[in-house]
C-alpha cells in the first residue's frame, strides 16, 4: 500500500524536492502568480559560482537567499545522481528550486498565521520515528550520518524535519469534510494499481449448479424436437414442483456421469460455466430450479446449489501495531501546557508503580478507548495522521511515549505487541479505500498550496553586479 503517511527515509529526507523538480507533470512546481502586486517582476534566476550570498526573492516581506537556492538544488543534485536519473541544466534546476521554496515560504507563513507551532520535543520525536525507520539506534547518530553522508548540516536537517512536521500539520488543519470513495472507485484501483484479478465492479461469483440435460441429436427434425421439449418441460415441471432433483437426474438427463452427485457441476467461478447457465440463474436463489434453456446440445433444466462471492484478492501480510493510548484535550480549562503537564505527571507515577496504564486511561483519557484501559486495538500506523504514526513508530515494545501532541489532542502512547497480519479481502478494499481518500486529500491540499502561492505577494530580485 501507498506509504502516504510516512516520512521519507532520513538519508534521502529531501527527495521530495527532487521529485518536484524531477517529475513536474506529476507535481509541477507553481508559477509566479499572475495575480502577485505590480512590484512583482518575474525574473530568471541565472546560475552564479561566486559564494557571496545575497536575496534572490521576498515572499510578503521574507527574504529567500542565493544560499538557500543553492544548498537544496545541491540536495538535489546528489539524489537524482543517487537515483542515476537525469539532471537537468543547472539554471533550470535553480529556478524550479527557487519556486518551490517560494510555494514553502508561503504555506509556512501560512502555518504561522495558524498558529501552528512545532516545539522541540516533537521535533526530537520526528527524528528518532525517522531513524527508527532506518534502523539507526539514536537521533544523534542519524544526524552525524545525515552530516557526513549528505553533506546536510545538522541545523539544515533540523528545520527540515521541522518544516514537514508543520506541513502535515496544515493540512490536518485544513482539511474539509472526509472525502468519499465509491465501491466503484476501490475495484478500479485494485485492478489497475494493485493488479488483483476483478471483474468490472466486483468480485468474479462462484456457482455451483446442478444440470439435467435431455440431449437433442444433432441431426432431429422438427418433431424429434418437440418431443424432446415436451419431455424436458415435464422433468422441469417436476423438478419445481419439489420432487428430488438427484433423483430425477438419475433418470433422465443425458449428461455423461449423470445422476452422480445429483447433477451438481461443481463449486467453480462463473467465468467457467457456460454463459447461457450463469445468465440463467442470475436472479435465482440457492435451491431455485429454472429452464428448460435451450443450447445446441439439448434442453437444460438447471438448480442453483450455492452461490458466493469470490475472494480474488492475494494473501496480503502488513505490519500491524497493538497500542494503548491516554487521550486528553484541549479546551478553555485544559491547555496544552495543562495537559502537558498532566501527561509526564501520569508517566511518572506509572515508573514509579503507583498506577498503571489501564487504570489511568479509564479515570482519565477523553478516548473511545478508555473503558478498554487505552487499548486502541490493533492498527496500521501507515493509516494513521503523521504525528500519530511517527509517535507509536518511535516506541519499542512495552515503552511509554512523552506528552505527545496528535491531531485530538495530547496523548501518552503504548505500544503493546506488533505483529505482520494477513488482512482479509474485506480489509485489503478498506485499505485501498484509505489511500484513495489519502489522494484526494493530497489534491486539495495541492489546490489549496497552489492558491496560497497564489496569494503570496513576490517580488524576484536580481544578483548584485
Amino acid at each position: 500500500m501507498n506509504k502516504f503517511f510516512s516520512f521519507l527515509p532520513p538519508l534521502a529526507l529531501l527527495a521530495a524536492a527532487a521529485y518536484a523538480v524531477a517529475a513536474p507533470a506529476q507535481q509541477p512546481v507553481p508559477k509566479a502568480a499572475a495575480s502577485a502586486a505590480p512590484a512583482a517582476r518575474a525574473a530568471p534566476v541565472p546560475v552564479h559560482t561566486e559564494q557571496a550570498d545575497y536575496i534572490v526573492a521576498v515572499v510578503n516581506s521574507e527574504p529567500i537567499t542565493n544560499h538557500e537556492v543553492r544548498a537544496r538544488a545541491a540536495q538535489v543534485r546528489r539524489n537524482l545522481q543517487r537515483q542515476k536519473a537525469p539532471e537537468p541544466p543547472a539554471e533550470q534546476l535553480n529556478k524550479e528550486v527557487l519556486e518551490l521554496l517560494i510555494t514553502e515560504r508561503a504555506e509556512l507563513q501560512q502555518a504561522s498565521a495558524e498558529g501552528i507551532k512545532v516545539d522541540d520535543e516533537t521535533l526530537r520525536q520526528a527524528e528518532l520515528a525517522l531513524a527508527r525507520q532506518n534502523h539507526i539506534a539514536t537521533v544523534e547518530e542519524l544526524e552525524r550520518l545525515v552530516q557526513s553522508q549528505e553533506g546536510i548540516a545538522v541545523q539544515d536537517f533540523r528545520n527540515d524535519v521541522r518544516r514537514q512536521v508543520l506541513i502535515g500539520r496544515l493540512r490536518e488543519r485544513l482539511a474539509d469534510a472526509p472525502a468519499k470513495v465509491s465501491d466503484a472507485e476501490v475495484d478500479a484501483f485494485l485492478r489497475k494499481e494493485a493488479g488483483y484479478s476483478l471483474g468490472a465492479a466486483a468480485p468474479v461469483p462462484q456457482l455451483n449448479i446442478a444440470m439435467i440435460l435431455v440431449a437433442v441429436p444433432q441431426n432431429a427434425d422438427a418433431a424429434e424436437v418437440a418431443r424432446l421439449q415436451a419431455r424436458a418441460d415435464e422433468v422441469a415441471r417436476r423438478a419445481k414442483a419439489g420432487e428430488n432433483f438427484a433423483a430425477l437426474a438419475n433418470q433422465y438427463s443425458d449428461a455423461t456421469g449423470k445422476g452422480q452427485d445429483g447433477g451438481a457441476l461443481g463449486l467453480r467461478p462463473a467465468s467457467n460455466y457456460p454463459d447461457l447457465f450463469v445468465q440463467a440463474v442470475r436472479r435465482a436463489q440457492a435451491g431455485e430450479v429454472v429452464g428448460p434453456v435451450r443450447s445446441a446440445a439439448g434442453f437444460h433444466i438447471l438448480r442453483l446449489l450455492h452461490r458466493q462471492q469470490a475472494n480474488s484478492l492475494p494473501d496480503v501480510a502488513v505490519p500491524q501495531t497493538r497500542v494503548s493510548q491516554i487521550l486528553l484535550r484541549i479546551s478553555p480549562s485544559q491547555t496544552e501546557q495543562v495537559a502537558r503537564k498532566r501527561l509526564a505527571d501520569f508517566k511518572r507515577r506509572i515508573a514509579a508503580g503507583q498506577d498503571s496504564f489501564e487504570a489511568l486511561a479509564k479515570a482519565h483519557s477523553q478516548d473511545d478507548s478508555a473503558g478498554e484501559g487505552g487499548d486502541m486495538g490493533w492498527v496500521v500506523t501507515e493509516q494513521l495522521p503523521p504525528d500519530l504514526a511517527r509517535a507509536i513508530d518511535s516506541l519499542d515494545i512495552g515503552q511509554i511515549s512523552e506528552p505527545t501532541a496528535t491531531p485530538r489532542g495530547w496523548s501518552l502512547l503504548r505500544v503493546n505487541e506488533r505483529r505482520q497480519q494477513v488482512l482479509t479481502g474485506k480489509q485489503q478494499r478498506q485499505m485501498a479505500r484509505n489511500i484513495l481518500l489519502e489522494r484526494k486529500a493530497q489534491t486539495a491540499f495541492e489546490t489549496w498550496a497552489r492558491e496560497v502561492r497564489g496569494r503570496a505577494w513576490v517580488e524576484y530580485r536580481d544578483p548584485p553586479r
